[in-house]
């Protein structure tokens, strides 16, 4: 069964798209009060997150780096991209995920700068890479990045799964929005890699919205796509979240039936900056639960 998200109301009330939001009557106004304060954030600014979790199923520990929602493009060039590799090796991780959103919508390069770079996120249990709306906004035929992926030593897990060690299974389904997501299909690859002979189930999703549709046996969720609102107002919070589910699925271990994660991401869309909201990279080491 393909998965179709529907709207994009909650039960917080529907939210702004990003795209409303930038062409509100007030956010020049907005903008220019948060420049000068201090939760501004520039877009290169980041932080290296740092957590930890119990997993079921793992027999011993694991590190990973969740790099997404890189939007590279109009605000993010090949600069950001080299410190976000650097400061990733530092790390150290065993495996490195990608969670979509690797160029914005209105990115205009030829991929070069990725091509150059991602070759260098080697890690012991390899690189994996889930895609994004913003992708497939960007190449309608999405060949061109899927062959840069897969030139780079990036496997792309669109509705498909890879046995990373005897104790963990990682699947990847694609874009929930403008992709063709199968949870079925992705699960059902997820078995036949082996998440049926014990050990632990990851799921790689852009979006967080698939939560409530996955199934108990799967041990954790990571996603991205929010942003975190990117822009958090005094009094108000996160004014946009993209999340049909409203600010449910924000950032952070988000409450879910099993342990979910939304990472706030590295770039920036729509407006080139961020507040009270600074961007990270996710650095996550799991250990059994």
């Amino acid at each position: 069964m393909a998965y179709r998200p529907c709207g994009h109301t909650g039960s917080s009330g529907r939210l702004l798209t990003r795209r409303e939001f930038v062409r509100s009557a007030g956010v020049a106004g907005l903008a220019a009060v948060m420049v000068s304060a201090a939760p501004f954030q520039p877009p290169r600014s980041f932080v290296v997150s740092r957590h930890e979790r119990s997993l079921r199923g793992l027999d011993g520990p694991l590190r990973l780096a969740l790099l997404t929602d890189l939007h590279l493009g109009p605000y993010l060039g090949e600069e950001e991209l080299e410190r976000w590799v650097a400061a990733t090796l530092r790390e150290e991780p065993d495996v490195v995920l990608l969670g979509g959103d690797l160029v914005d919508q209105r990115y205009r390069g030829d991929l070069s700068e990725l091509a150059r770079h991602l070759p260098r996120l080697a890690a012991p249990l390899g690189v994996y890479a889930v895609l994004g709306n913003h992708d497939h906004a960007r190449f309608r035929r999405i060949d061109a990045l899927t062959d840069m992926l897969a030139a780079a030593g990036v496997t792309l897990l669109a509705n498909d799964a890879a046995r990373l060690r005897e104790d963990l299974v990682l699947a990847g389904i694609d874009d929930l929005r403008v992709g063709r997501p199968d949870l079925d299909a992705t699960l059902a690859a997820a078995r036949r890699s082996g998440a049926e002979d014990g050990g632990a189930t990851a799921l790689l999703s852009h979006n967080p919205d698939v939560i409530p549709e996955v199934p108990g046996d799967v041990d954790l969720v990571l996603a991205g796509h929010t942003h975190g609102g990117q822009v958090r107002l005094p009094l108000v919070g996160a004014v946009v979240t993209s999340s049909r589910y409203g600010r449910r699925y924000l950032s952070g271990w988000v409450e879910a039936p099993m342990p979910a994660f939304v990472s706030r991401g590295l770039g920036v869309t729509g407006l080139p900056f961020r507040y009270d909201c600074p961007a990270e990279l996710a650095v996550i080491t799991l250990l059994p639960g």
